[in-house]
């Protein structure tokens, strides 16, 4: 394990004992006859990067902005450090909100535009300079306090709405897809910038995303919405490898689905029979519910999860064979679609499974039409049932 994975362990160990900073209790919020909160339970905890992910429409958005004080709630209970937030207003509230839009005022320099919060406190006017340098520091942008806003990157403005906000000291910062303006490259950067600062500040930060893979990466703990209600909460190895159900599976990131029939149940699990697999033991721990609608039980493993090995290769736990039907070649990565002798199975429709393989140096990529040996663990296969 890498020092940086042992401080990730460490926060995420420290973070499950942190008191709470935000409850909501059965909220509930309505547009008319629109349901748009259907009674949320979510407690994030102090110091807590925290993400709420779902498509457009999941109440993700409604949700920040109750508790930011944007939104009045229809019924329920909101708390935050401890206090009723009812009849609290947006600027009574210990919270601070970065927009998408980052509403940076153009015709103030980037040191008015970061201490525009401060317009009315007490402070005289070198202690409010001081404090804005403070945060520009911060954010990285130290000396950049006379430049005009107007003339800053996207990733720079981002900062300033950064600095804007924290240098009221929020116990909590709302982050409303802040990085969804930027490109793939800054957006990475911003990425990596948001965890450095939200560690070195303290403070919980509640982000909304659309973007899986942005909060696998960012979060503590991602709670994932479908129709204004949370479909899983946890942290990202354990949303990742054991989606509660098949439609959080489908949402994060990529995961093959293959029909099953289950057999029975075992000590230790449920076995199965795949088409393409043959017979295998489910563990107890990945064993998660279908989604009505679900056409049947199903396994579901991510493209990582298997690989393609030479013909006999030595230390494999279990391997298929099949045919390459398509080549997706990264850079990177090469993405296989591979069909597995005998996957047609019990309706007589073969299906592709997608396997991911890193290209590292002398590994040659496989053509169209290859036959191909696919290596793969029982351990990896998630049983929606």
């Amino acid at each position: 394990m890498s020092q940086s994975q042992k401080t990730t362990a460490a926060h995420r160990a420290a973070m499950a004992g942190a008191k709470p900073m935000i409850e909501c209790r059965q909220v509930q919020k309505y547009y008319g006859d629109y349901h748009a909160l259907r009674g949320i339970d979510l407690t994030i905890r102090a110091g807590e990067f925290f993400s709420l992910l779902g498509p457009s429409g999941c109440g993700k958005t409604t949700l920040l902005r109750t508790i930011a004080g944007f939104e009045d709630i229809s019924s329920g209970v909101v708390l935050i450090d401890g206090q009723d937030m009812e009849g609290v207003p947006a600027n009574r509230r210990p919270t601070n909100m970065v927009f998408q839009s980052y509403a940076i005022f153009p015709h103030l320099t980037v040191a008015e535009n970061v201490g525009f919060g401060l317009r009315r406190d007490p402070r005289s006017k070198a202690e409010k300079a001081a404090a804005v340098e403070e945060a520009l520091a911060m954010v990285g942008l130290k000396g950049y306090g006379a430049r005009a806003s107007h003339a800053l990157s996207g990733g720079q403005r981002q900062r300033v709405a950064l600095a804007r906000a924290l240098i009221l000291k929020p116990k909590v910062l709302l982050l409303d897809e802040p990085l969804s303006a930027l490109d793939r490259k800054m957006r990475e950067q911003m990425q990596v910038e948001l965890i450095k600062l939200q560690r070195q500040v303290g403070i919980t930060f509640v982000l909304v995303t659309h973007d899986q893979e942005e909060a696998l990466v960012m979060s503590d703990r991602i709670a994932v919405m479908f129709e204004g209600q949370i479909a899983q909460l946890d942290g990202p190895e354990a949303l990742y490898a054991r989606p509660t159900s098949r439609r959080v599976a489908n949402f994060i990131g990529v995961m093959n689905f293959l029909p099953t029939r289950v057999l029975g149940e075992t000590l230790s699990g449920v076995e199965v029979e795949v088409p393409g697999l043959g017979r295998v033991e489910i563990p107890a721990a990945n064993v998660s519910h279908a989604d009505p609608g679900d056409d049947g039980p199903s396994v579901g493993f991510r493209p990582e999860a298997v690989s393609l090995v030479s013909a006999g290769a030595p230390g494999q736990a279990r391997v298929a064979e099949g045919v390459v039907d398509e080549v997706v070649y990264y850079g990177d990565m090469t993405y296989y679609d591979v069909r597995l002798d005998g996957s047609a199975g019990f309706d007589g429709q073969a299906r592709p499974v997608r396997i991911a393989m890193r290209n590292v140096f002398g590994r040659e990529v496989q053509d169209v039409g290859t036959r191909a040996n696919v290596s793969w663990s029982p351990g990896s296969l998630v049983l929606f049932r």
